[in-house]
């Protein structure tokens, strides 16, 4: 049996969102308790809630859209690292990895993804992300999508240029993913964020499928 591991975050009231941003909300204008003849939600959220990718155009002035990212780069074989006693992801802690030669898609499960598994609601801040020279790293070595499992590829008081280094060379970036209970090896990911035209982001449903042993 094929089997498939949901690593998206649930999107609702509890979700953490990154401080300033829209929080994200589900509310029910027509209710069927209410007399309405079907139950119908009103979402309210920034394109950058709970798993999502982001677009060149968050942070590149010119750079193309969430509908202009490739499908080819969002499923297809990816390789899923450990990495729970890491607090900062250096171009050090990657090269160490030793990752097989053809990985173009990388997910980093660290810390963080225990948080998810505890229900944390509030932001932290301290989460784990990627520091630039991790950034060209992950250029230099030709992997073309990269997936963190909290809100952000760069530190909540980070360099800029994190994001700015992967989305010049189209890199994709999915945030927020749950590798809670996930294994390190070798899956197939199937990631499609909502096709929002003009957008720097998008939600994103993201799962993992096994592989045959």
């Amino acid at each position: 049996m094929t089997n498939y591991i949901d690593i998206s975050l649930a999107v609702s009231a509890d979700l953490p969102h990154w401080p300033g941003s829209v929080a994200p909300s589900i509310t029910r204008w027509r209710d069927m308790d209410r007399g309405d003849p079907v139950n119908d939600c009103i979402l309210t959220c920034d394109v950058h809630t709970g798993t999502h990718v982001d677009a060149p155009v968050h942070f590149l002035a010119d750079g193309a859209d969430v509908t202009r990212l490739p499908l080819e780069v969002l499923i297809g074989p990816a390789v899923v690292v450990d990495l729970p006693s890491v607090q900062t992801v250096t171009a050090e802690v990657l090269e160490a990895l030793n990752l097989p030669a053809d990985t173009q898609r990388l997910l980093l499960r660290t810390r963080n993804s225990e948080g998810w598994k505890r229900g944390e609601s509030a932001f932290q801040p301290d989460f784990v992300a990627l520091t630039v020279e991790a950034a060209r790293w992950v250029v230099a070595r030709g992997i073309r999508l990269i997936g963190v499992d909290y809100l952000s590829v760069q530190c909540f008081c980070g360099d800029a240029q994190t994001h700015i280094v992967l989305l010049e060379t189209e890199v994709v970036i999915v945030e927020g993913l749950n590798l809670s209970d996930v294994a390190p090896g070798s899956y197939e990911l199937i990631c499609l964020p909502l096709k929002l035209a003009g957008a720097d982001g998008a939600p994103a449903r993201a799962v993992l499928r096994t592989l045959p042993v």
